[in-house]
């Protein structure tokens, strides 16, 4: 029987009993606009030692309209943000209510990353759209989200998050990759968890994809047959960024910034782009498993699926590159956020400064609930 929120919150953390079973909802939106990744997640804990079902999982695509308002969003005034904070709390709402009358399956708690529309930790403030107390209004269940900001305001840098999921969760595994919007990184050195971003990759290639009227390279087939461009390379590879020691993160505002102006003034052809974009990639990765001495690095997220971008990684790295069942490389992310919400409501931690700098460790997420 599922242990529901309610008899969760009664008592004081440190009076009532471990979780038995519970069915958490994990939201996660990433910088490639490809949806809303949901998934209903059945946890398990005892004596601290933690087990995870992914009961079902889906990615509600984003309509073009949607997609579009997300990736403009940053240029919208002040009044209009807020306006997209609480429609796409709304949306968010909506699709959790209609998956779970498809579902049959009932959460007794969401935990939402949300969309991220601004992120600059360096200037004290991130933001991530999709207002929980609307996700709540809409569905009765509650909700946890705004995770990053209580660690920002610590003064870290707001990320990554997922390093304490993959500390509980993943924890067999010598390291976890995740080949998203960005490429990120966690594991263990020491007595502390190191986790960090390493480089952008589906941001860029399904940009780069999209120039060639494709949503994104499905396997490399628009890299394969293009030539690296030394010159391009070297001053992608010359990026302060990569000389950065963590904690350390990357944002849209950055890409913008240093990054894009290399691709947009290159002469070269998209398909020599591509190319070289893969060959930063795999640079940038194998340099940190190299660096850090991995053993075993358990690949997940979208990238996880580029079968050319895996035989490149495998190929360079004197690692075992472990893939999972697809469903694990798909909903990660989501199921890490759902493992988060679940200590945030127990006021544990799941934020760790080790991994973004901030002054201590933290218990990040707002609550809404009815």
């Amino acid at each position: 029987m599922v242990k529901t929120i309610k008899q969760s919150i009664m008592g004081n953390s440190s009076s009532r009993k471990a979780h038995s079973e519970v069915i958490v909802a994990g939201l996660m939106s990433g910088t490639s606009l490809d949806g809303v990744d949901i998934a209903f997640c059945l946890f398990e804990e005892h004596k601290g030692h933690w087990h995870y079902e992914i009961l079902a999982a889906k990615t509600f695509g984003y309509d073009k309209a949607w997609r579009d308002t997300l990736a403009g969003a940053h240029l919208l005034s002040g009044e209009d943000l807020i306006r997209l904070d609480r429609n796409y709390g709304i949306y968010l709402g909506k699709i959790v209510k209609k998956y779970v009358s498809q579902t049959g399956i009932k959460p007794s708690l969401i935990a939402s990353h949300g969309h991220t529309i601004f992120h600059n930790p360096s200037r004290g403030y991130t933001f991530q759209a999709g207002h929980g107390a609307y996700i709540s209004g809409i569905t009765g269940i509650p909700v946890v989200d705004d995770f990053r900001s209580m660690d920002v305001a610590l003064h870290g840098q707001g990320a990554p998050l997922v390093p304490m999921g993959d500390k509980l969760l993943f924890g067999s595994y010598d390291s976890c990759l995740n080949l998203g919007g960005f490429a990120n990184i966690s594991f263990t050195k020491g007595q502390e968890r190191i986790a960090f971003d390493i480089c952008p990759v589906n941001i860029v290639i399904n940009y780069l994809a999209r120039e060639q009227g494709k949503s994104y390279d499905r396997d490399g087939v628009l890299a394969k047959p293009g030539r690296v461009d030394k010159n391009l390379l070297q001053k992608l590879n010359s990026l302060p960024y990569y000389r950065f020691k963590p904690p350390k993160s990357l944002s849209r505002e950055w890409l913008e910034m240093d990054f894009m102006p290399f691709l947009h003034t290159s002469s070269v052809s998209a398909t020599d782009k591509m190319a070289t974009v893969y060959e930063h990639v795999i640079h940038q990765l194998l340099k940190v498993i190299s660096r850090n001495g991995l053993i075993s690095v358990l690949v997940t997220g979208g990238g996880a699926f580029n079968k050319y971008l895996i035989k490149l990684l495998k190929k360079g790295s004197g690692a075992e590159i472990v893939l999972p069942d697809k469903m694990t490389i798909k909903y990660k992310e989501a199921l890490i956020f759902a493992c988060l919400g679940l200590l945030r409501l127990d006021g544990k931690i799941n934020i760790l400064s080790s991994v973004t700098g901030a002054a201590k460790d933290s218990t990040g997420g707002a609550l809404h609930m009815l």
